[in-house]
């Protein structure tokens, strides 16, 4: 099986992203849509990110518009994101979460968390020091649950 070391995205500006620039920190992976209901979870993430990345946590927030909650380009989504929720964390362009065209990062995480297909977007994957995921949260899942998570492992 691979590793999450192993993949790479695009940033939202179209530069690598590599995971493996992540080695020995905690990440949390959200699949984000700018205009979905709970879009207001930004600003929590970005709260959770000031807090703790200073410790060796980092969030990657990877746009998805299988849901229909994401803008028209990756442009508008980065401006939307930093004007609007006053995000810093990175952002990758858009990928798929599902289906045959989904990412093989999301293949890779829905296999290593064994529950399947992404139902919704804001669906969070922590992944430990080692570049193992220790939990997936629900689109839902409280900030303080989250960060519980976190405080854990770091």
């Amino acid at each position: 099986m691979a590793s999450i070391y192993d993949f790479e995205l695009k940033d939202i500006d179209g530069m690598p992203l590599k995971f493996s620039d992540f080695k020995g920190k905690i990440i949390l992976v959200v699949n984000t849509a700018s205009k979905c209901g709970l879009a207001g979870q930004l600003n929590d993430l970005e709260e959770l990110y000031e807090k703790y990345n200073q410790k060796g946590f980092e969030i990657i927030g990877i746009p998805s518009n299988q849901f229909k909650g994401e803008l028209a380009t990756d442009a508008e989504t980065a401006n939307y994101c930093a004007l609007r929720y006053g995000v810093n964390f990175p952002m990758t362009q858009r990928v798929d979460v599902n289906g045959k065209h989904a990412h093989p990062l999301f293949q890779y995480l829905k296999a290593a968390s064994g529950h399947g297909a992404i139902k919704w977007n804001y669906t969070k994957f922590l992944i430990n020091q080692d570049g193992e995921l220790v939990h997936r949260f629900a689109p839902v899942a409280s900030v303080q649950k989250i960060e519980q998570a976190i405080a854990t492992l770091i």
